[in-house]
Order: structure tokens, then sequence, then C-alpha cells
């Protein structure tokens, strides 16, 4: 049926269907500003909790750069460890769809962790970001303390399994042991970001490179 044809409870339907649409394309719109407003403010906590630290960091000054009014953030995130929660589930988000990508595109896990490792060349904020969180969540008071105790547990055991199976393999160097060898992997990489953080002062020739030393150490035990 035409448009020019439609009787008038039909014309009404439409109007009624049109106020809907409208409504839902309200709600939509609201849904995806607050969700571009969380982002921006997770992207400058990002830059606070890096720069500053946890306990250092203020949610006003945050809300400042993001230019809405402290009352504002606290809509989005009550407090600041809800904060720092939604900060730690991004950088897992960023870290994961790299690393799931190139899995997807055959990349052996080893291999798709060195890919990772040079992708932080580019992601300084979220390099430092880790380096600050992890040393001050050692202590059991800090927000972050659960979560750093469960990656670091989950880290080991994913490495130290893999290790395992390629030990069964034949796939390492005679001699390793692969829970030692695990724990080695994750020091040196976490210890590289801090590395590399401060070599950044240095000519650019000068500069550690992460993923160059990390592939050196895995050359001496995989086979």
């Amino acid at each position: 049926m035409s448009v020019s044809a439609q009787t008038g409870p039909s014309t009404r339907a439409g109007a009624g269907t049109g106020t809907a649409r409208t409504a839902t394309t309200g709600q939509r719109g609201g849904y995806a500003k607050g969700r571009a407003t969380q982002q921006e403010i997770i992207r400058a906590a990002i830059l606070v909790f890096a720069d500053v630290g946890f306990h250092g960091a203020s949610l006003r000054d945050i809300a400042a750069r993001v230019g809405i009014s402290h009352p504002g953030l606290l809509h989005h995130f009550p407090n600041k460890a809800a904060l720092l929660e939604a900060v730690l589930e991004y950088r897992d988000a960023v870290d994961e769809q790299s690393f799931q990508e190139d899995m997807e595109r055959g990349s052996e896990y080893f291999e798709a962790l060195l890919n990772l490792v040079e992708r932080n060349r580019l992601r300084r904020p979220l390099v430092e970001l880790f380096a600050g969180l992890s040393t001050e969540a050692t202590s059991p008071d800090h927000p972050a303390h659960e979560y750093f105790r469960r990656r670091y547990a989950r880290v080991l055991g994913e490495q130290s399994e893999l290790l395992r199976e390629r030990a069964a393999r034949g796939g390492l160097a005679p001699g390793v042991d692969p829970d030692q060898a695990a724990r080695t992997v994750v020091a040196l990489m976490d210890g590289l970001q801090i590395q590399w953080l401060f070599s950044l002062e240095r000519p650019g020739a000068e500069r550690v490179d992460m993923a160059a030393d990390l592939r050196g150490y895995l050359n001496l035990i995989l086979r």
C-alpha cells in the first residue's frame, strides 16, 4: 500500500510508531553519549593514575581534564576504586583483543606475546599505568591488590602449562624448568617495561628494545 493511500487509522498508527522511534532513538543517543563520556573519563584516568598513582589521583582533576563536573564524573563512576577497576578492565580488553587477533591469524602463543610487547612501544600511558599500579598494589589494602594477585596467578599458570606441554614435545632446551621459565618470562616483561620507560630519555638507538630482549631469552629456552 502506498503512503498516499493510507487511511486515518493507519496514519495515526504511523504517528505513534514515529513517536516511539524518536524516543528509542533518543535513548540510544543518550546511551551512546554516556558511553563516550565514560571512555573519555577512563582515558583521562589512565594519564592521571600513570602520572601520580592511585593514591595521588584526584577525581576532581580527572573530571576537569574531561571537561565535566565532579558530580558528573560520579554519575558514571561512584568512587575512585570503581574508576580504577574500569581502567584496568580497559587495559585488559586492549591487550586481549590484539592478542586474540594475532592468535586467530595463526601466531603461536609466544610469538603473539612478542607482538604484544612490540605494540606496547606505542602505548606509553598504559605501560606507565601498569608499571606504577603493579608496584603500588603490592600493599594488601590497595584497591587493585586482588586484581594483580589474580592476574599474576593466571598468567603464570597459563605460561607454565604451555611450557610443560612444549617440554613434553621436546620443545624446551635441556635443563629448563617450565615453572621457573614462566616466572622469568613474566619478570623479564615487567622489568623491561620499566627499563624502557627510563630509556625514553635517551636517543632512539640507545633505547631498550623490549621485544628484542624478550625474544633473545625465548630463543635460549624454546626449541
